[in-house]
């Protein structure tokens, strides 16, 4: 029987802290609604209490949207939830995300406290923020470097306080997929009430793990999972949306769905990136001009007499027209002559094989043979 994971973005939040890639109310509004269309469950519009743009984003993208939960961040301090709250007013559906850190790293150097004190914080906002909205998620910041013990009380706590969701981030990336897997298991394990809320994860990908240490938490209990388009984020990025959803896909024996539809991946991942004037790397993973492309000979050969060779999904599953095979120094003669009769030539094997022969010298002057090019050389 399929499970449902639920799809919380934060593109527009934690993603558009990305330097130099903010965008205004207007763009926001025309990105949260291509999410809505994408089928995910929960938009992250912002943090109200930190600017008036934020207010007013949270508040227009409340209005744009009727499918997705719209959510507003706030810290563990009331003039923050209330802001949160008056921003939500015209949501359908409206959520609060509010917390504290709850590793001794953010405890005494952060915020120069003590656990009680932060256990009496955070039940305090989560209560505040419950009168104000019926869907309350609480962030216990850092939690993939905090005691486990005192995180399993501190999620105990707020969900007895009621809060709806509970999300264990792993803040700095620090966790590997086995220890960050270990940690939603042992909530599981140890607090009484966590089948009264739904455990959320949240990775950044400071050593390139976010997504296989979001698949441990999948693994492990969670079922909310905190993503972008792209991977984009503080400092290496989040979670990318279109992995996580792909891989569950792709992995159907996993026994995990979502409301996503993958044809919509490439189009939002390219609308993003437009907006938000930050290229998607070549070699990305589902989206980059490079996850379809094939320019090995041996690949090319392959992929030429079954796509299954070298791809694991189609292309059209994310949105991509079609795969591509790139012309260079390293291409065969399958590829080639595949290459040649898309344009209308046919030749005999001796012929075939000058031609290769002299498209090798010209791949080694140009680096990569398009299709002018090939024209050129036949003539």
């Amino acid at each position: 029987m399929s499970q449902r994971v639920y799809i919380f973005d934060t593109t527009l939040r934690d993603g558009e802290q990305v330097p130099g890639c903010q965008l205004t109310t207007e763009e926001k509004v025309v990105v949260a609604k291509e999410l809505e269309r994408l089928g995910v469950d929960i938009i992250e519009a912002g943090f109200p209490v930190s600017s008036p743009g934020d207010f007013r984003s949270v508040v227009e993208i409340s209005k744009a949207v009727t499918e997705p939960t719209v959510c507003a961040l706030s810290r563990a301090v009331r003039a923050d939830i209330d802001a949160a709250a008056d921003a939500l007013k015209q949501a359908k559906r409206g959520r609060i995300h509010t917390g504290i850190g709850s590793s001794d790293i953010h405890i005494r150097n952060k915020f120069n406290s003590t656990r009680e004190q932060i256990l009496e914080q955070a039940v305090d906002a989560v209560k505040h923020a419950r009168n104000l909205v019926d869907d309350v998620e609480f962030y216990a910041e850092d939690a993939g470097r905090a005691d486990l013990e005192f995180l399993a009380r501190l999620v105990e706590r707020v969900i007895a306080a009621g809060a709806t969701v509970v999300n264990i981030p792993d803040t700095t990336g620090y966790c590997l997929p086995h220890q960050y897997g270990e940690r939603i298991k042992y909530i599981y394990d140890h607090v009484p009430n966590v089948d009264k809320a739904i455990i959320s994860i949240h990775c950044h990908n400071d050593l390139g793990l976010a997504t296989a240490n979001t698949l441990a938490g999948i693994m492990n209990g969670a079922r909310q999972v905190e993503v972008t388009i792209n991977g984009i984020g503080e400092r290496a990025g989040n979670t990318s949306l279109e992995e996580i959803v792909m891989a569950m896909k792709v992995h159907k024996d996993m026994g995990f769905v979502t409301g996503v539809d993958s044809t919509r991946l490439f189009p939002v991942s390219q609308l993003v990136s437009q907006m938000m004037r930050m290229p998607v790397q070549a070699n990305k993973a589902i989206v980059g001009r490079n996850a379809f492309a094939h320019s090995s000979g041996i690949h090319q050969d392959g992929f030429l007499k079954h796509a299954d060779t070298y791809e694991i999904m189609n292309p059209h599953e994310v949105g991509v027209p079609k795969s591509s095979i790139v012309l260079t120094a390293r291409s065969g003669r399958h590829a080639l002559k595949h290459r040649l009769e898309l344009l209308g030539y046919k030749y005999d094997k001796p012929t075939l094989d000058g031609i290769y022969r002299r498209f090798l010298d010209l791949a080694d002057v140009r680096k990569e043979v398009n299709d002018k090019d090939l024209m050129e050389l036949v003539r």
